[in-house]
């Protein structure tokens, strides 16, 4: 097959007999020979691995990784492409699902974050899965299969550390390792099968060890319930599986982003919309002083605690917990913000929620995404009401993978 171009997910785009056929493994403008991966003479397209390259891009590298390929591993998407191509591959995504889904033309270049120049070692919380066998491994790409591995390049040498890959994990079905940045602080979570009990952990470095349900939620076993994340000048509490950025640098990369382009004046009101543990909650307070208001908006327990302790000097900060859309229905009618930031999952915010965030009449929202389509759709429903994309900037802090994230501003029109 001659392959086309790069399309959302970490696939390129080929033709056969007038059908799309999603290829992995392969870069626009090669030639290669394809393996059906899923599909069937019916399908109206099919997904396939490049398992032999007749012409080679000259973007192409040789996998660093030794898990990386057609039938394995399917954590990383591009190990087979240079860092630089791999920026202009996830450019070229986002300029295409802007141009689709919002109807704007618009030139994006993705930055290259601090510390992380091979693409390597810069992943802070990694889950790992567990065989039949009890071995540790990745799953396979669009499977339940475990590949066992022995060591994960994209991890922080602080998670290698660890050691979880040395040592078998019987009756466990997942074992998470996460890694602090700027603290020493390492935690394993065990998830044990159904009826199963944790096991006693020995590992190579000291860790606390917590018992996970399969949902997010932990139990303490041993040493601390969470780590302590240092971003942004201040000292970050996160429990469990919380959700924290996985990249190093990616909390002050974000926080730095957002607040350039938000500029909250002193008495202004702010709203931290998907607030998480409250990152950008403290940077907004800071900006608007004890005369300003944020309104901080989280809808997970174990996430509002950690907030609540946070932020917990900032008398200005007002904490909802409640999901986005209930919480703003709840407003007074009067209320208005001039400031939102909201980074949402990556299904995005919808179109419920931008209406309403519209209804507050913000000067300017800053708008955090991890997934290109849900950002443009969400664009073209802010533009609705009168907001346009004045800004964008996009960040690699997912090297060898597809995901990028982005930081849009939305300005009503004519300001």
């Amino acid at each position: 097959m001659e392959v086309g171009a790069v399309a959302h997910g970490g696939f390129c785009v080929a033709r056969h007999e007038g059908r799309a056929v999603f290829v992995r493994h392969a870069l626009p403008g090669e030639r290669v020979v394809v393996e059906v991966t899923e599909g069937t003479e019916g399908d109206r397209f099919l997904r396939a691995d490049a398992v032999e390259v007749l012409t080679a891009s000259p973007d192409r590298v040789e996998a660093p990784c030794p898990f990386s390929g057609p039938g394995k591993c399917g954590g990383c998407d591009w190990q087979h492409v240079t860092p630089e191509a791999q920026r202009r591959l996830k450019a070229a995504v986002i300029t295409e699902q802007l141009h689709r889904l919002a109807k704007i033309d618009r030139e994006v270049v993705v930055e290259e974050i601090p510390g992380s120049a091979d693409g390597l070692g810069w992943r802070s919380r990694v889950q790992f899965a567990v065989d039949d066998e009890g071995r540790i491994g990745l799953r396979k790409h669009r499977s339940h299969d475990v590949v066992p591995i022995d060591h994960c390049i994209i991890a922080t040498p602080e998670v290698e550390q660890v050691g979880v890959e040395s040592r078998a994990w019987p009756d466990m079905a997942g074992v998470e390792v996460i890694a602090a940045t700027g603290s020493s602080d390492r935690t394993v979570v065990v998830t044990p099968q159904p009826g199963q009990r944790v096991p006693f952990v020995e590992l190579d470095v000291p860790v606390s060890v917590l018992r996970g349900d399969g949902k997010g939620g932990t139990q303490r076993i041993h040493g601390r319930a969470h780590v302590r994340e240092v971003a942004a000048g201040r000292t970050w509490k996160v429990s469990g599986s919380g959700f924290w950025q996985v990249h190093p640098a990616a909390a002050d990369v974000l926080v730095k982003a957002v607040m350039d382009v938000v500029k909250p004046q002193p008495g202004e009101t702010a709203m931290d919309l998907y607030c998480g543990v409250g990152l950008f909650a403290a940077s907004l307070a800071e900006a608007v002083g004890a005369d300003g208001e944020v309104v901080a908006v989280e809808s997970e327990a174990a996430a509002v605690a950690d907030a609540t302790a946070n932020l917990a000097g900032f008398e200005q900060v007002v904490i909802v917990e409640e999901r986005v859309d209930k919480a703003l229905d709840q407003a007074p009618e009067d209320f208005e913000a001039e400031v939102v930031v909201l980074d949402p999952p990556r299904s995005g915010a919808g179109r419920g929620v931008v209406e309403r965030i519209a209804r507050l009449r913000p000067r300017v929202i800053a708008y955090v995404a991890c997934d290109p389509a849900a950002l443009a759709r969400d664009v073209a429903y802010f533009a609705e009401h009168g907001y346009t994309l004045a800004d964008l900037r996009a960040f690699d802090l997912f090297p060898m993978t597809h995901h990028v994230e982005c930081v849009g501003t939305l300005v009503r029109a004519g300001r």
